[in-house]
């Protein structure tokens, strides 16, 4: 079977569209933390905006390589997530339940479906994006639940903090309120995740 004749072309191109979807709502979410002061915050949904980017380039890859000719318009009908608000907390829990869909349902459906067309380096690209948007969901529940509970920057015990800004270290239950080395304030604390602590 043809790649270009195949269903695993039209989950290809359903799959960039969603991972360039979520690229652009997690820079909302990366301009949210960053606009109320959580630059530490910022930085790690940036990566995620960095992850996303590369995922989109994977599957724009074998969409390429289906023809040697130009591909002019693919049509696709899916749907995609317009969920979020402009709303920092909520956003985090809205993207990691998108992460779930995608680890739980979509992606191991369409790795399956390559598999059966036969083609089987495309099923292993679904499998490792699968593993990603595992950790993407864990990443966003995590930073979704500090947040909402206010354990962001507090911990049931000590652990050592640090300041991303200059490298300031010090132990305690809660980070400083402002770095006393070079004045950075609290959203340039290094973030605990909860496997972390």
């Amino acid at each position: 079977m043809k790649l270009l004749e195949s269903k695993t072309f039209k989950n290809l191109a359903k799959s960039y569209a969603g991972e360039c979807q979520a690229h652009i709502r997690y820079k909302f979410i990366e301009y949210g933390a960053r606009m109320q002061g959580y630059k530490e915050l910022a930085k790690m949904i940036d990566s995620l905006v960095y992850n996303e980017f590369n995922h989109a380039r994977m599957f724009y890859t074998f969409i390429q390589q289906a023809s040697k000719e130009t591909i002019e318009n693919i049509d696709i009908s899916s749907g995609y997530p317009f969920k979020e608000k402009w709303d920092l907390v909520e956003n985090l829990r809205l993207a990691s339940e998108d992460e779930q869909l995608e680890e739980e349902v979509i992606y191991p459906q369409y790795m399956q479906e390559a598999r059966e067309e036969g083609f089987e380096e495309i099923a292993k690209l679904y499998e490792d994006i699968i593993q990603v948007e595992s950790c993407h969901k864990k990443l966003l529940k995590d930073l979704y639940t500090q947040l909402k509970n206010g354990t962001l920057y507090k911990k049931p015990h000590k652990v050592k903090w640090k300041c991303a800004d200059c490298g300031y270290e010090a132990e305690g239950k809660e980070p400083w309120e402002v770095c006393p080395l070079c004045k950075a304030k609290q959203g340039s604390v290094m973030l605990k995740l909860n496997d972390e602590n």
